[in-house]
């Protein structure tokens, strides 16, 4: 729980790979419910839900200010974590995003594998691709002035990426955008 490892405060930014949402909305309500027991105190962190470009139905709601996300169709990315095209708790993400004063965002196939291979190359953590696509999603936020770089922030990786063995980069852009279910 990032509560407790940083002491009972919360960092200034949480950035999550978002296909169904269930981690981000389970997050914002266990808040709720430190803060009733006194652990926490109200305030909370931006939330930013990260999607991949070949499949960012939160992102296209949250930018024309819709409630509801429409289903993204011909869903495609090498993180397929977050290829759900439609997410049940659809309402809940964008809710959690916009109270939070977070964002939903894509990012390309390119930044997902790059955020992958940096990760690894640069500090030996072996993401998975949701997790790379966290971190290409974070450098964007940056790029964008969304977050700056002397604040707390938290980068979810849900999985390791021995779980997704991932081809050489050309293939694995070939295989997302020709057959995503080949992934």
């Amino acid at each position: 729980m990032p509560a407790e490892q940083l002491g009972w405060q919360l960092p200034d930014a949480i950035f999550y790979p978002t296909g169904g949402g269930t981690g981000l909305i389970g997050m914002w309500k266990a808040f709720d419910e430190l803060e009733a027991i006194g652990l926490i105190g109200s305030k909370r962190p931006r939330m930013y839900a990260i999607q991949a470009e070949g499949c960012a139905p939160m992102v296209r709601a949250f930018e024309a200010g819709d409630e509801f996300a429409e289903r993204w169709e011909n869903a495609a990315t090498v993180a397929t974590g977050i290829r759900v095209p439609k997410a049940v708790g659809d309402f809940l993400i964008l809710r959690v995003v916009r109270d939070s004063g977070g964002a939903a965002l894509a990012v390309s196939e390119e930044a997902i594998l790059q955020g992958v291979e940096d990760a690894a190359h640069d500090d030996g953590f072996l993401l998975c691709p949701e997790g790379g696509a966290v971190l290409a999603g974070w450098r964007l936020a940056l790029e964008r002035g969304l977050v700056r770089r002397d604040e707390q922030v938290l980068l979810f990786n849900c999985a390791n990426g021995n779980k997704y063995p991932l081809p050489d980069r050309s293939q694995a852009l070939t295989l997302a955008e020709a057959d995503p279910v080949a992934l």
